[in-house]
């Protein structure tokens, strides 16, 4: 497995941990819902396009 495989991996669990935490922030409602949520939507963005990106780098590493 090399770096770039285990590091998408890494940026998907990411992705997928920051979404849960945000929905489940969301769920219980309350003083931490309204002083997070914004972050947690930032932030899970953010961890997304470096997935995205490091799809992308990796398809044109196969191509070429």
């Amino acid at each position: 497995m090399s770096l770039l495989t285990l590091t998408i991996i890494l940026a998907l669990v990411a992705t997928i941990a920051t979404l849960a935490w945000g929905v489940g922030s969301m769920a219980m409602g309350g003083s931490y819902d309204e002083k997070h949520s914004e972050q947690l939507m930032f932030t899970r963005i953010g961890i997304q396009a470096f997935a995205f990106v490091m799809l992308l780098v990796a398809v044109y590493l196969t191509v070429a």
